[in-house]
């Protein structure tokens, strides 16, 4: 990616965003916060860390190898040069009054900043979510997978607030994956969140229209099958990882619903960590491809 007068490499492994250009990024921020130009790799860097756990980039993603999201670096730099322009006006002028009203005055200030500052945040936020998108298709994915696992294992009282993001979140990818694994409409998918032990459960009911495939799936799914282009391997839906590798791996997968998963060892024919630069753009094609 672009950084500075150059471009640098950026890389996703063993769960983290990595910097090879940047091996002391901490002193980095320091210089930027007494002044210094702070590098787009670090500031990168600062917006994946920001939105790591944000259930929203689960519906900011891309549900799959043919829903690729194109999102340019010179997407980026509008988008922070419109942030700069709009942030670049002063403070409001209050006609001047025969008496002076200062409470109308304070609250009028008051007013104004608190807008500014819903302004600048939503522009951060903004230029954040266009900066991890231009990453390209693995960085996404893999944000996408390392959201979902924060979010894995909720305590009770927040399971509520958290599962309909989670269930959509599945639901989206899964269906796709489906279609091409039986045939079934995707709208005829339907998903719950899988809790406690166990891989979960997936059923085939009812015929024709009525027709409909009920899967139950913990939320690490995403995480640990989905992002790791895992989810259908030589026609099997795969629902678990029972041994992580590259490239060789051992998965729980189903052949067809309503039985019990049999284990597979896989193997992928794609490079490892994903990486983009000086001038390579992470794409759909560069995802795993995972053989039995």
């Amino acid at each position: 990616m672009r950084c500075g007068q150059g471009r640098h490499i950026v890389r996703w492994e063993a769960g983290a965003l990595r910097l090879p250009s940047h091996p002391d990024a901490g002193a980095e921020l320091v210089l930027a916060a007494l002044g210094g130009e702070k590098a787009r790799c670090v500031e990168v860097a600062e917006a994946w860390g920001r939105h790591a756990e944000d259930l929203t980039m689960l519906a900011v993603g891309p549900r799959g190898p043919t829903d690729e999201i194109a999102v340019s670096w010179d997407d980026v730099d509008a988008a922070v040069q419109a942030s700069a322009a709009g942030s670049a006006y002063g403070p409001p002028r209050f006609p001047r009054l025969a008496s002076p009203a200062v409470p109308t005055v304070a609250r009028a200030q008051a007013r104004h900043q608190q807008d500014r500052q819903e302004r600048e945040q939503a522009a951060r936020r903004r230029n954040d979510i266009l900066s991890l998108l231009a990453l390209g298709y693995g960085f996404q994915v893999r944000l996408i997978g390392q959201v979902a696992e924060a979010h894995a294992d909720p305590p009770d009282d927040e399971l509520a607030t958290v599962r309909p993001s989670l269930v959509t979140a599945i639901t989206g990818r899964l269906a796709p994956v489906a279609e091409e694994w039986l045939g079934i409409d995707p709208d005829q998918v339907v998903v719950s969140l899988h809790r406690g032990p166990g891989w979960g459960s997936v059923e085939l009911t009812g015929r024709a229209e009525q027709r409909r495939l009920r899967v139950s799936l913990p939320a690490g799914w995403l995480a640990r099958v989905w992002a790791a282009g895992l989810a259908l391997t030589g026609r099997h839906l795969v629902v678990a990882v029972d041994r992580a590798g590259w490239p060789d791996a051992r998965v729980l997968a189903l052949r067809a619903p309503g039985t019990e998963p049999v284990p597979l060892d896989v193997h992928a024919r794609a490079a490892g960590p994903v990486s983009g630069g000086p001038d390579v753009r992470p794409s759909a094609a560069d995802a795993p491809h995972w053989e039995i």
